[in-house]
């Protein structure tokens, strides 16, 4: 642990407090259940056994071993660091030797690793028991919602080929506002002030654009314009939104459990928000056929809608609703859908995200213009 000249090296003191905390995990797997325990008393637990096998090292190097041990106990082993840095927007685990991050919109790979197939599955497990969800042969993909509002997505072979893939989309703290985005060049003062008026006058909004070109983030910063005397519902897979105003009732949908049953779908949830009085409807994202209650509603009084979908264009983003509103499956022919579209949306806004991982609004379609 120390080299010739009586200095510590770093590497062999990393060595030693992984081999160590290996240990001490081995022994609290055998004695105790983590499971439905108090974390303080399987902390205490932890050090009485870090104490037991490493009274040489010294205090500190003992809390070293500590925190690596409950970090893969009750929190989420190698990727807390990731997880802890604020500038980290997006985790990514291809395998146990795998780990990618994503900062200011670029990928990178991490120094982080996990020992094997089965470290890997038993953090998936430790995130998703929590949460009431569980993968298996049987349900090969989940996706939750962690406290702090990160999305995880998780897929197990035989789906997954090479091994368990667990992607931990973050989310900041704070929702950036209209005026954050034209500082730093997604919205133009112009943009700005347009979508401020539109929000104001209650037209029905969709922002269009890729995954991770920043759709939410614009959603968010365009429900910023709503009066704050309105009475907003907002309705989404995973709760993103941090609206301001203070009349918001948050909806959030559900999956089945593991009997396959008790989803509540998008769907549902917007029929349910028609008879809430909302003077506002905020989707988080229209990707299936709620799309074509969506476009009833619109058409139904209920004016200034904000939603989001995935397209490469503005253009594209039209055809993509009307796509995903044949999937309702009434029998509707397109064109009383393409009707009902130019009556009711009034603008779609197109956010991309450019080459250095900066995002910009790059079109603002005035639908039936």
């Amino acid at each position: 642990m120390t080299t010739s000249k009586g200095r510590v090296d770093p590497e062999e003191t990393s060595v030693l407090i992984e081999r160590i905390a290996r240990s001490v995990h081995a022994d609290l797997i055998d004695g105790v259940s983590a499971s439905g325990s108090n974390s303080g008393r399987v902390e205490d637990t932890v050090r009485v056994l870090v104490d037991q096998r490493a009274s040489i090292l010294s205090v500190a190097m003992r809390e070293q071993v500590v925190e690596r041990v409950m970090r893969d106990v009750s929190g989420l082993g190698p990727l807390e660091p990731l997880m802890a840095d604020r500038t980290v927007e997006e985790v990514m685990v291809n395998g146990p030797d795998l780990v990618y991050v994503e900062r200011a919109g670029s990928i990178e790979q991490t120094d982080a690793r996990f020992e094997d197939e089965e470290h890997l599955s038993n953090t998936i497990e430790r995130i998703l028991a929590p949460l009431g969800r569980r993968v298996d042969e049987s349900s090969p993909m989940a996706d939750a919602r962690l406290d702090d509002g990160s999305r995880v997505n998780v897929v197990i072979p035989p789906l997954a080929i090479d091994g368990a893939a667990l992607s931990i989309r973050r989310f900041p703290r704070d929702r950036p506002g209209p005026d954050w985005l034209v500082g730093n060049g997604t919205l133009g003062r112009d943009q700005a002030d347009e979508l401020n008026e539109a929000v104001g006058s209650r037209k029905s909004i969709i922002v269009s654009g890729g995954t991770g070109s920043g759709k939410t983030t614009l959603l968010n910063a365009l429900a910023g314009f709503i009066p704050e005397g309105e009475r907003i519902v907002t309705i989404e897979d995973a709760a993103e939104l941090e609206i301001g105003q203070p009349h918001v009732v948050r909806l959030e949908s559900r999956p089945a459990n593991v009997e396959g049953r008790g989803e509540v779908t998008i769907r549902e949830l917007l029929r349910n928000a028609l008879r809430m009085r909302p003077d506002r409807i905020v989707i988080g994202e229209v990707r299936g056929p709620e799309a074509l209650d969506l476009l009833t509603a619109m058409n139904t009084g209920h004016d200034g809608v904000l939603s989001t979908v995935h397209a490469s264009s503005a253009s594209d983003a039209l055809a993509r609703i009307e796509v995903l509103s044949l999937m309702a499956g009434i029998g509707l022919p397109l064109g009383v859908i393409s009707t009902q579209l130019e009556r009711g949306l009034d603008l779609v806004v197109h956010i991309e995200r450019v080459g250095d991982g900066s995002r910009r609004v790059t079109e603002i379609l005035e639908v039936g213009s």
